[in-house]
């Protein structure tokens, strides 16, 4: 590449032998763009994978360079001994990517010429010509040693330095005194684990998020390269830079016995792979982009080669091998790391460890270093892997953390624990272990359940122990409700489990903790809550097949039949109680049966309130609310009151008749007069008085009156309810058709999210709707501006003085729809009419976007229906909206026809956008 550039530049000299600058950028640009193109062209056709294509893009850059300083040298006339131009960085390490800087260091003289200064400034204006982004510093030798120990950037960027062209001499005079002048290796390694833990805390500590960092996020490249500056320093001048030892020749890539041949593969795998990626990431966006967002990962997993198989996506695939890679480089840390202290640290603190739960025998295998346990032999576990887990369960029971040699050989042995899969003792352990209890006191604390299953996750023990568990592993869920994969999901459930049974949520959910330390079952809880996703990817009702999984598990972990049914169970209804809190009308009689008629057992219904509480704070943490929080505790007392035996028709109307008494004997104790009183318990009918709490109708009862006493043909009136996370906006007005709707659309506009409605026609045929919402994050509206404006665009909105479509196109938020459209979300319509006695339930489910709500309220309205309630949840992208519907004369709507047309038409309101792909639609 370099003798063609050099060859174009011969040809393009004038009579006196120079080149005009013009004719030099503009031969260098079409060079460095030619070659460009076609590493681009090999590399997409999957002629190059990442590491030869970041090599070979390195050494493009190389060539022109080293052309450039003789040009350079040739216009300035400095001298041949003054520079070395050097590659740091990334740059230095030998690779490149398409759009990332390049370092640059130019190492001079003590006291350099004003040419070799010239030449300098004639490179870097030359590249910045091209267009080339440049980082650069100018030092003599002794500025870079005082650079490097006055800045840990500066020191990692020297350890990379590459002579380009230039006088040797003076880059190897450099590389001896960089070397002996340098602090300790030491020293140093802990500096870049420090800095390393500040980046994870900074790009996200948990590798398993769905939208990564590749380079700075934790188990990416820059992790890779961490590693690989610490075997540097350490003694392995080469290190572990795969680009930098395909030029040595050394195929066993094995720094020193710092790792087998095995893991050296591993690890050069990881570069490959993580530098594919990265190299697509640029080609894509065309710019330096490091993050794996959601709408680029169909692309590359395409052009990976990763496609479908079976329900499970391409781009699931492609992710489940990304997170494992991501994985193989914090196993590949855990390994490395200990060995590399182990021979710099000296002589290590130590004792043979005489706790007294252990005997003699434990005592000869175990051992403490710095107060941390660890095998007292490396091999000891190839012969006896049982001894891993006497490990494990003698740090349980001191209380000992686990020294890092000892997660280092749970690494190189993983595959000796699959020999006990049917070992009583090792599933004892294993089940101590995970229902660890989680103590308030972290200072003190023990590592909680949810703590050691990480480490068993992380270095295989737990996927070896339970191959179920292995398929989980690295499992993305392609949508945007999950932040976890589904491995990291079940864990963070766990974790959840833990502090609400340690009291961390008693302020959200009182009644929740006091039934966590009621719990009769309690190792069967812990148990569902790890595997209640256990199936997910295998196709089908992830719920039905996990409760298969459950059958066949749990008599392996020991658990007695009663509790494996109990845990199968649970899989099996593990979304039940909040499909129906959000979902369904918990005011509406049936419901609340139909519930209890599946529940049947009120220690079953505690479990399940627990494991759907875990379930959901382990989603994400902008999932859970104190509005959720309130729908599940008035479910579960609602159901817990039918298990009770309540609930039978007497008691219903006892209810109505209670709650009327209640709202008139606060009426005539607020001044209201008897006639009053009565006028407004005439309004309502039987759902209304059920619906809500005596506080509410009197609420109600103050904003009718004076609505009428004012003759006010509308009324809103705005509520927020910040212990529920909620504003609750009433709205009393003439009914009429498209009233939702137009509400609806109001909101929408004001940019709130409808989280659920009830809607009542009293009896003098006036609405009087309510409205829960929330703000963009999931809070309620507060303060007096908000509130103003909410109120003026309904009122506008009613009025038919708010354009809503025009203003919903305005509020759209364009550029996060970009990059959410790779979401595939399927368009489906529910037909129910067994869910209620007295409506036809519709569920809705499609993409979500501004103003959907709005458009199927209205669909609904021009279907000549009358909504009743509406329960809104939104999954990531995902939006699913259930209303309670009856036709004009009150009725549900029953004919096959009809509700064919009811689901056509909404179904070309959810595809209006063009986002969604048609499904089969359901009627039940």
């Amino acid at each position: 590449m370099r003798a063609a550039l050099a060859s174009a530049l011969d040809r393009a000299r004038r009579e006196d032998g120079s080149v005009s600058r013009e004719d030099a950028v503009s031969l260098f640009r079409r060079h460095i763009g030619r070659h460009h193109g076609e590493i681009r062209r090999l590399f997409e056709g999957r002629q190059l994978k990442g590491i030869a294509a970041a090599t070979t893009l390195a050494r493009l850059m190389d060539g022109a360079i080293s052309s450039l300083f003789s040009l350079a040298q040739a216009a300035t006339g400095a001298a041949d001994s003054e520079l070395c131009l050097c590659a740091t960085g990334g740059y230095g390490g030998g690779l490149l990517a398409p759009y990332s800087d390049i370092d640059l260091l130019f190492l001079t003289v003590a006291s350099p010429a004003p040419e070799t200064t010239a030449q300098v400034e004639y490179i870097l204006y030359f590249l910045w010509d091209l267009g080339v982004r440049v980082g650069h510093a100018t030092r003599s030798i002794d500025g870079c040693l005082e650079a490097a120990r006055e800045d840990l950037t500066i020191r990692t960027t020297l350890l990379d330095a590459r002579r380009i062209v230039g006088t040797e001499t003076l880059f190897t005079e450099f590389g001896h005194r960089f070397s002996d002048g340098e602090e300790s290796a030491l020293s140093f390694i802990h500096d870049k684990i420090d800095e390393r833990e500040k980046r994870h805390k900074r790009f996200g500590d948990n590798p398993y998020m769905v939208e990564p960092n590749i380079k700075e996020g934790r188990g990416g490249l820059r992790d890779l390269q961490t590693l690989n500056w610490m075997t540097r320093v350490f003694q392995d001048t080469s290190g572990l830079n795969p680009a930098v030892r395909s030029r040595l020749h050394d195929p066993a890539f094995t720094s020193l016995g710092l790792l087998t041949d095995q893991e050296a593969n591993r690890a050069r795998r990881a570069w490959n792979f993580l530098w594919t990626i990265r190299l697509h990431l640029h080609y894509i966006a065309g710019r330096a982009d490091e993050r794996l967002s959601f709408d680029v990962q169909p692309v590359i997993g395409g052009r990976m080669g990763y496609a479908g198989h079976g329900r499970q996506q391409g781009v699931e695939r492609f992710m489940r091998h990304y997170f494992l890679t991501t994985r193989e480089v914090m196993r590949l840390g855990r390994i490395i790391e200990p060995s590399i202290m182990q021979h710099l640290q000296g002589p290590i603190r130590e004792a043979a460890y005489q706790g007294t739960t252990l005997d003699a025998e434990d005592a000869r295998h175990f051992r403490l270093i710095n107060e941390q346990i660890a095998p007292a032999d490396s091999a000891c576990f190839d012969d006896e892997p049982r001894l891993m887990v006497r490990m494990l369960d003698a740090a349980f029971r001191e209380n000992l953390v686990l020294h890092p040699t000892a997660i280092q050989q749970l690494i190189r042995n993983e595959r000796r624990i699959a020999t006990l899969r049917d070992d009583k003792m090792t599933m004892g352990v294993f089940l101590n272990l995970l229902m660890q209890p989680t103590e308030m006191n972290r200072e003190q604390a023990r590592p909680s359940g949810a703590d050691w299953l990480t480490i068993l996750n992380d270095t295989g023990f737990l996927g070896a122990l339970l191959p179920d568990w292995s398929r989980i592993v690295g499992q993305m869920q392609f949508d945007t409700y999950h932040i976890y994969t589904v491995d990291e999901h079940n864990i963070e459930a766990v974790r959840m489990l833990g502090w609400i049974e340690a009291g961390t949520m008693a302020d959200e959910i009182p009644l929740v903790y006091d039934l966590a330390q009621d719990m009769q079952s309690r190792r069967a809880l812990y148990v569902a809550t790890l595997l209640h996703d256990i199936a997910k990817g295998r196709g089908g009702d992830h719920s039905v097949l996990g409760a298969e999984v459950a059958q066949k598990v749990c008599p392996q972990l020991g658990l007695e039949s009663e509790e494996t049914e109990t845990v199968s169970w649970l899989i099996l209804h593990h979304l039940l109680l909040s499909q129906t809190a959000f979902r369904r009308d918990i005011d509406d009689p049936r419901t609340i049966l139909d519930l209890a008629d599946i529940i049947q057992s009120p220690e079953r219904l505690r479990l399940l309130l627990l494991l759907t509480i875990a379930d959901m704070r382990a989603v994400s943490p902008n999932v859970w609310n104190a509005w959720k929080a309130t729908l599940l505790r008035e479910l579960y007392t609602r159901v817990a009151e039918v298990l009770e035996g309540g609930l039978a028709a007497t008691e219903r109307d006892e209810r109505v008749s209670h709650a009327k008494e209640l709202v008139r004997d606060g009426l005539i104790q607020q001044g209201n007069s008897a006639e009053q009183a009565d006028h407004f318990l005439s309004l309502g009918y039987a759902g209304y008085w059920l619906g809500f709490d005596a506080d509410t109708h009197l609420r109600h009862a103050r904003l009718v009156l004076d609505s009428e006493t004012h003759a006010s043909p509308l009324t809103i009136e705005a509520t927020p309810i910040p212990q529920r996370d909620v504003t609750e906006i009433t709205v009393f007005s003439a009914d009429h058709s498209g009233l939702f709707s137009q509400i609806a659309g109001g909101l929408a506009v004001a940019g709130a999210s409808i989280v659920d409605a009830r809607i009542h026609t009293l009896s003098d045929g006036m609405a009087l709707d309510t409205f829960w919402i929330q703000d963009s994050n999931g809070r309620a509206f507060e303060t007096a501006l908000q509130l103003a404006r909410l109120n003026g665009l309904i009122e506008q909105s009613l009025s038919s003085r708010l354009a809503i479509g025009s203003e919903l196109e305005r509020v759209a938020d364009q550029r996060a729809a970009r990059r959410m459209r790779a979401i595939h979300v399927p368009s489906r319509v529910v037909i129910d009419n067994r869910a209620s006695d007295r409506h036809t339930v519709i569920e809705i489910n499609g993409r979500d976007r501004p103003g959907l709500l709005y458009e199927i309220t209205r669909t609904i309205s021009d279907q000549s229906l009358q909504i009743s309630s509406a329960h809104i949840t939104t999954y990531g992208m995902r939006a699913v909206d259930v209303f309670y519907v009856r036709d004009l004369v009150g009725t549900k709507v029953t004919s096959e026809t009809r509700m064919a047309e009811i689901r056509a038409a909404l179904l070309t309101t959810l595809r209006a956008d063009g986002a969604s792909s048609p499904s089969t639609p359901v009627a039940a």
